[in-house]
């Protein structure tokens, strides 16, 4: 399959995303990212993911495809796949368009190897968390791409957090 994706996360020191289908901690100036990025895009995610958005309703001005196991009736604006071939097929007609995966962590673990890029955002805290992106540091395949941006510290209260770019290394 000759997909191009990436993902997009946020994510504690030990790549923690969420604890009980909730987002670890919401940063708005994150958030803002996060819809700037993928606004007029296509989003993938998982059901859970879609669940836990506000009244469980796809996200506003963007392609909601869930990839999802189960027969599940999802709400209407959101395209379903059950797998990576129906979602490659399905992701033929936006090829003008980026392809972020959103989550949740069985989504990500599943299609990251189809992503060529990470968009990830960094926050210098530990947290409690039940759900976890695959740890880019130690993944040899992977590299933080330094382009200056990188080392911008952002705070939030008394979060610190950094916007990073991980790439596929070729």
């Amino acid at each position: 399959m000759g997909l191009k994706m990436k993902a997009i996360v946020a994510v504690d020191r030990n790549w923690g995303i969420g604890l009980k289908g909730r987002l670890l901690v919401q940063i708005p100036a994150d958030q803002k990212y996060f819809r700037e990025t993928t606004t007029g895009q296509v989003v993938v995610m998982g059901r859970k993911t879609l669940e836990s958005f506000p009244h469980g309703a796809p996200l506003k001005d963007r392609v909601n495809v869930v990839l999802t196991r189960g027969g599940t009736r999802l709400p209407d604006g959101v395209e379903t796949v059950h797998s990576t071939e129906e979602l490659g097929e399905v992701l033929k007609r936006y090829e003008d368009r980026e392809i972020y995966c959103i989550g949740g962590a069985e989504v990500y673990k599943l299609l990251l190897p189809l992503c060529d890029e990470c968009l990830v955002t960094k926050i210098d805290e530990s947290y409690e968390a039940d759900a976890f992106f695959p740890d880019l540091d130690s993944d040899p395949e992977w590299e933080l791409v330094k382009d200056g941006s990188e080392q911008e510290e952002q705070t939030y209260f008394n979060l610190i957090y950094y916007f990073l770019r991980y790439r596929r290394k070729k």
